[in-house]
């Protein structure tokens, strides 16, 4: 399984979202991607996100300096 990384720090909603969406368009169902950001709502927005467009969410980590939000790339 492949593992891919997205810095969306230091954006503000709704940069996260879309900046994941860019990214896992060109991403095989399976993949694995870790989107690092700083905007807290991407904690609720990114989930949602990945329920309207099948993908899963498998972890979210809310650090001291950032926020991580690791994602499975489901079937497009």
């Amino acid at each position: 399984m492949s593992r891919e990384s997205l810095d969306a720090r230091g954006l503000l909603c709704p940069l996260p979202v879309i900046r994941t969406q860019n990214a896992v368009k060109d991403l095989a169902p399976g993949t694995v991607i870790e989107v690092l950001c700083t905007d807290p709502g991407a904690l609720l927005d990114i989930p949602a996100w990945c329920r309207v467009h099948g993908h899963r969410v498998l972890e979210t980590n809310r650090g001291e300096t950032h926020i991580s939000i690791v994602v499975e790339v489901g079937a497009q």
